[in-house]
């Protein structure tokens, strides 16, 4: 093992070390706080939002933060390697959307809901739990695409940014993520407002967009 991949191994070590950190606060805020927050009387409602629920969005956050750092090293590493291919991208893209949601959106609104900010808790917590629900919808295909990029046949960084060297199914995944994207900004949770429907949504969510790269994943021509 030469000291690149050595490097490189550690980085995905890491990578994969504080992810397990990020998403599975992530999953803890979707499936287990939110619903509990549901069913708690108003004083234990109040003690956990003061107590427990600043010290989990700093883990949150801060595992956010560790994680896209080391892929995005991690991301730099493989471009020279050839490992890059559009499986890789679409759950790199994924993956720093889910960061930017964190940190613009989540955690400011966040920091509304708990006391720490001034502002209209309602309107906030709505904004945070879009977001939040939009980042467990991206989580599965995020997760396949860090995990079949290896396997799909890679190209080199000269590669990277050109149009010749990206699928038409590339093409339609970006326009697909980027409209699910604007209803986390924008819209509404729709069938992510319940925990089955946003772990349906996120399950159809890999099938559509790995579908389009492998049956849409003939290389544009040059």
């Amino acid at each position: 093992m030469s000291a690149h991949e050595f490097g490189l191994f550690l980085f995905r070590w890491a990578h994969v070390l504080f992810g397990i950190v990020w998403i599975g606060m992530l999953y803890y805020f979707n499936f287990v706080q939110g619903e509990y927050f549901k069913e708690a009387t108003a004083d234990a409602k109040a003690d956990a939002v003061q107590k427990l629920a600043p010290r989990a969005l700093w883990w949150f956050r801060w595992g956010a933060m560790f994680t896209f750092i080391t892929g995005f090293v991690l991301l730099l590493g493989m471009v020279k390697t050839s490992l890059i291919n559009d499986l890789t991208l679409t759950g790199a893209l994924l993956g720093t959307l889910m960061f930017l949601n964190v940190w613009l959106v989540i955690w400011p609104n966040q920091q509304i809901v708990i006391g720490l900010k001034q502002g209209d808790k309602a309107i906030a917590g709505a904004k945070a739990l879009l977001a939040s629900r939009t980042n467990v919808l991206f989580s599965a295909p995020m997760l396949f695409g860090m995990l079949a990029g290896p396997h799909g046949g890679g190209y080199t960084s000269q590669h990277l940014f050109m149009v010749s060297g990206t699928s038409i199914g590339f093409m339609v995944v970006l326009v697909v993520i980027a409209a699910l994207e604007a209803n986390a900004l924008f819209g509404k949770t729709g069938p992510m407002t319940t925990i089955k429907g946003v772990i349906h949504c996120s399950l159809a969510l890999t099938a559509v967009l790995f579908g389009l790269l492998f049956f849409l994943g003939a290389a544009t021509p040059a």
